[in-house]
């Protein structure tokens, strides 16, 4: 398959290169677009044939659901059969953002789309060439990230290319993801609500509009075998660079001598070192591939670089990740929640 590259500005989009991609989406083919959060691979949503195409691009488990992405408020009402109060409050102090409201889903989402689910998660995002493209295809659009199945989300184009160029239609490049890391997932089809993702719409935020709402437990450990997802990313190992990945974890200043005593131990069996710091870190550390994910003291940041880093290491082609932990608390819950997932929960306490 050739997979048509097209470059856009968000800022000064060109239509006729917009309305070429929706008709891809249109006619069943599937196209990787920017959003605020992470690249997505789209298509048409209530076509089962073009669904069944992001799964084989991608190696993706069928049990794992994909999230529906709208161009407005207007079109969801087709696609589920309610909105309660808390969920439509939410949406509208958050969308268009990188917000993904469960909801009870209509017969117009397939069941392979929702992955067997009678629920169905729904997000109308920022970035203005998703948005177009939504409404150039006509269609809404089933999108999980753009990437193989397993691998560290892409936030730069090329990541997109590298993985899935040969496989799907066409690839929209559109810079680097503001955001960084995928949306928060709020399950609204519970009371009170419950949320299934953490994101850059933090629990707290969400509190405002009802104060019961809280994080599901299964978030932040090893899921079982048995475990039914209701949102992505729930279950399967995620965010996994090519070498394995382990976090150290506890006091700053005695993690850092870990991963350095670490770091000394794998050089003398020969072996390349990648080490995931912070700008007030990187200087402790002598040895080894080190990158700085940004300042502590700027979480956002770190979850921006989070995705590109691990990537990085694969380009280095390191052998071993070490990398620090971080505060779980506002959008550091996020941070700490991929990175847990990318070192398959393989955490070393000091």
């Amino acid at each position: 398959m050739n997979t048509k590259i097209i470059y856009l500005d968000e800022n000064k989009i060109d239509e006729s290169q917009i309305k070429v991609a929706g008709e891809i989406l249109h006619k069943g083919g599937l196209v990787a677009f920017p959003t605020e959060t992470v690249y997505g691979l789209g298509a048409d949503a209530t076509n089962i044939e073009a669904v069944k195409k992001i799964f084989e691009a991608k190696g993706r488990p069928q049990d794992n659901p994909l999230i529906v992405h709208v161009a407005d408020f207007e079109s969801i009402k087709e696609y589920v059969l309610e909105i309660p109060n808390i969920a439509h409050k939410i949406m509208e102090a958050f969308w268009p953002g990188p917000l993904t409201v469960i909801l009870k889903k209509s017969l117009k989402i397939p069941s392979i789309t929702s992955a067997g689910l009678e629920s169905v998660g729904i997000r109308m995002p920022a970035n203005l060439i998703a948005r177009e493209l939504i409404k150039a295809a006509g269609v809404p659009i089933a999108a999980p990230s753009a990437n193989i199945s397993g691998r560290p989300s892409p936030t730069e184009a090329e990541r997109c290319i590298e993985d899935l160029t040969g496989k799907i239609d066409c690839i929209i490049g559109g810079g680097s993801c503001q955001v960084g890391l995928e949306s928060t997932i709020i399950d609204c089809t519970t009371d009170p609500p419950c949320v299934l993702r953490p994101g850059a719409i933090t629990v707290d935020m969400l509190r405002n509009f009802d104060e019961r709402i809280y994080i599901d437990r299964a978030i932040m450990k090893k899921p079982e075998l048995d475990f039914k997802p209701k949102a992505p990313g729930m279950k399967y190992r995620h965010y996994a660079p090519n070498a394995p990945v382990k976090i150290v974890c506890g006091d700053l200043q005695k993690t850092i001598a870990k991963i350095n005593e670490m770091v000394q131990n794998y050089m003398d069996d020969k072996k390349l070192v990648g080490i995931i710091a912070t700008d007030e870190t990187i200087c402790q550390y002598l040895q080894g591939e080190v990158v700085s994910l940004g300042s502590r003291r700027h979480i956002e940041t770190i979850a921006q670089n989070l995705f590109e880093t691990l990537r990085s290491f694969d380009d280095m082609k390191v052998d071993i990740i070490l990398s620090e932990a971080f505060d779980e608390t506002g959008m550091g819950i996020a941070v700490m929640n991929r990175l847990k997932k990318s070192a398959g929960f393989d955490i070393i306490k000091v």
